[in-house]
C-alpha cells in the first residue's frame, strides 16, 4: 500500500556576532562553563535587554538571499517555558510577526535508484530571531568539567558534597549558550523523502555560511535541524507528526528520518496511531524514541515582550544591507553554465562552499579559456588530497594562484598531464611556484617535433616485425609503440605530438 512522506524544516543557525543578542557577553565558543552568562543572560533582576544590531542585519541578509518578505516591523515575544537551562522561565523569540517571510530556496536532489538527479524549490514560511537556552549535561559526561551549577533534586547551583558524588544522578547546567542570538528558519512540509529533507538542509547550510551569517559548523551545535515527519496516503490530509529535535549531522537526519518514516508506517499498518511527540535520534542504535508529548504554540503562552520596542526596518536598511550580498550560489551556478560552458553537475560542485567557489574563480584567472580543465582539477586532484588529509578548502595547503600556475604549465604544453600531478604533490608537501618545481625536477616536455620523429625512427627501427603485425590491422599494438616512446623520452614527449608522429610514421 502506497504511503506519501511529508517533511519540514526547523533549523537553528546561530548568527556570527561576537556578543549575545541582548547584551554584550561573548558568544566565543569553549569557554569555561558559566564564564559568559552576564546578569542580562540570566536576568537578574532590573537588567534590561538591548538588542544587537548585527543580528537583525544577518536576519535580513538571509532575507534577501531567499527572496523573502522582509517585515518593516516585527515583534519579540516571550515564550514561557521551565527547564534548568532556561533561567529566565522563558525565551525571548518571535511569534506572529517574525521579521522574515515567505521566502524559497532551490534545492538539487542527487540521483537515487532509478531517479534521476532533479531540482526543487522549499518555501520558507518564516524565519525569526532569538536567543539560545543554556545546556544541561547529564550524568557522566559531567566528569571533569568544572564550572558548572548542578541540578540534584531540581537545586540549582547546589555545590558537589559528598553525597551527590554519584554522577549519574546528576544535571550540571552550563549558561554560557544562553542568550546566543538564534535565527529558526522554518520550511514548509514540502519535502517528500529523506533525500529531499537532507538536500535542502545541505543548501540551507551552504547558504548560511555563503553570506556569512553563521559559522555553519554542526559539531558546535551552530546548525541544528529539528525535523517534522508525518506519513499519509497520497490525496489525504496531512498526518500527525513527530519532530525529530537536533540532528547535527547530515547522515544522522537520512537515517533518523528513514527509521522514523518506517516505524509509523508500520505503526498505522498494524492498526496503531500516531501521537504527536518530540523525539530523539540515537546514533548507535539508528532508532527514535518518544522524550515528551509535543507542544502547541498556546502552551508556550506567547505575549509581547514589555522589555523590548518593536523592531522597525527601513527600506534605506535593506538597501545597505543589499549592498553588502555576494553573488548567490543560484546565480553563480547559472553563469558557469551560461558563460564557462560548464555543466549543471560541475557548476553546483564548485558552489557547493564560497571557499571552493573563489578557490576556482582565482585558479580559472590563470587560464580563462579552459574553465573546464581548472574544473576537472579542483573537483579531482584538491579535493581528494583534501578528503586524503581531512582537511577542507578553507585549510587548503595549496593556494589557488599556485594551481593557476600548474595549469598554465598544461595549456601551453609544457608539462604533461602526468608531470602535473608530480608538480602537485611537491607543492602539496613542500609548497613552491609551479614553473620552479618543474624546472628542479626535469619535467618539461619534449615538444621539439624533430626530437619525436627521431625517437619514432629508432623505435620502428627496432620493432620491424611489430611494425608490420600493426599495419596488417593489429591496432592494439598502437598502445605498444606508444609506451615504447614514453619510455625512451622517460616520459617527457608530448603525448599529443608523438601520437600524431608515430601514426604518421608507421603507415609510412
Amino acid at each position: 500500500m502506497t504511503w506519501e512522506i511529508v517533511i519540514g524544516l526547523e533549523v537553528h543557525a546561530q548568527l556570527s556576532t561576537s556578543s549575545k543578542i541582548f547584551c554584550g557577553a561573548s558568544t566565543a565558543f569553549g569557554a569555561e562553563p558559566n564564564t559568559q552568562a552576564d546578569a542580562v543572560s540570566i536576568a537578574l533582576p532590573g537588567v534590561l535587554p538591548v538588542l544587537n544590531k548585527g543580528a537583525v542585519e544577518r536576519a535580513i541578509k538571509f532575507g534577501l538571499a531567499t527572496g523573502a518578505h522582509i517585515a518593516p516591523r516585527s515583534v519579540f515575544a516571550r515564550k514561557n517555558y521551565f527547564y534548568p537551562d532556561l533561567p529566565k522561565g522563558y525565551q525571548i523569540s518571535q511569534f506572529d510577526l517574525p521579521v522574515v517571510g515567505n521566502g524559497q530556496l532551490v534545492i538539487h536532489v542527487p540521483a537515487s535508484g532509478k531517479q534521476g538527479p532533479y531540482e526543487k524549490t522549499v518555501r520558507i514560511t518564516r524565519a525569526h530571531l532569538e536567543e539560545d537556552a543554556g545546556k544541561s549535561i547529564h550524568g557522566s559526561s559531567l566528569s571533569g568539567v568544572v564550572g558548572l551549577g548542578v541540578v540534584g533534586l531540581m537545586r540549582v547551583g547546589m555545590p558537589l558534597v559528598d553525597e551527590y558524588r554519584d554522577l549519574s544522578k546528576l544535571t550540571g547546567i552550563d549558561l554560557n549558550r544562553a542568550g546566543t542570538p538564534l535565527l529558526e528558519i522554518v520550511s514548509e512540509p514540502d519535502m517528500r523523502s529523506a533525500a529531499e529533507a537532507v538536500a535542502y538542509a545541505k543548501a540551507l547550510h551552504t547558504l548560511v555560511r555563503w553570506i556569512g551569517i553563521c559559522d555553519g559548523n554542526m559539531q558546535e551545535g551552530s546548525f541544528r535541524c529539528d525535523v517534522n515527519v508525518s506519513v499519509r496516503r497520497p490525496g489525504e490530509p496531512l498526518g500527525t507528526r513527530r519532530e525529530i529535535k537536533n540532528l547535527n549531522s547530515f547522515k544522522f537526519m537520512q537515517q533518523a528520518i528513514d527509521y522514523e518514516v518506517q516505524w509509523q508506517i508500520d505503526t498505522l499498518e498494524n492498526g496503531g496511531k500516531i501521537h504527536q511527540a518530540t523525539i530523539l535520534f540515537n546514533p548507535d542504535t539508528g532508532e527514535t524514541r518518544a522524550m515528551r508529548s509535543k507542544e502547541e504554540a498556546h502552551d508556550y503562552r506567547y505575549f509581547p515582550d514589555p522589555d523590548l520596542l518593536p523592531l522597525d526596518i527601513s527600506e534605506e536598511w535593506i538597501a545597505q544591507v543589499r549592498t553588502r550580498l555576494p553573488e548567490l550560489p543560484q546565480a553563480k551556478q547559472t553563469r558557469y553554465v551560461s558563460e564557462l560552458g560548464l555543466s549543471a553537475y560541475d557548476a553546483s560542485i564548485l558552489t557547493s562552499s564560497r571557499e571552493m567557489a573563489d578557490f576556482f574563480e582565482t585558479a580559472l584567472a590563470a587560464v580563462p579559456e579552459d574553465a573546464k580543465l581548472c574544473a576537472n582539477w579542483i573537483m579531482g586532484e584538491v579535493n581528494a588530497q583534501l578528503n586524503r588529509d581531512n582537511l577542507d578548502m578553507a585549510q587548503c595547503p595549496v593556494t589557488p594562484i599556485q594551481i593557476g600556475g600548474i595549469l598554465k604549465r598544461i595549456v601551453d604544453n609544457t608539462i604533461s598531464n602526468s608531470g602535473a600531478k608530480e608538480v602537485f604533490r611537491t607543492m602539496w608537501a613542500e609548497g613552491g611556484d609551479a614553473d620552479a618545481i618543474i624546472e628542479a625536477k626535469g619535467l618539461k616536455q619534449v615538444s621539439d617535433s624533430g626530437a619525436i620523429e627521431a625517437l619514432v625512427d629508432e623505435i620502428i627501427a627496432a620493432n620491424a616485425d611489430k611494425v608490420a603485425e600493426y599495419r596488417s590491422g593489429k591496432d592494439k599494438l598502437f598502445g605498444f609503440f606508444v609506451g615504447l616512446a614514453m619510455k625512451a623520452s622517460k616520459g617527457k614527449a608530448n603525448p599529443a605530438q608523438l601520437n600524431e608522429v608515430l601514426k604518421r610514421k608507421l603507415f609510412g
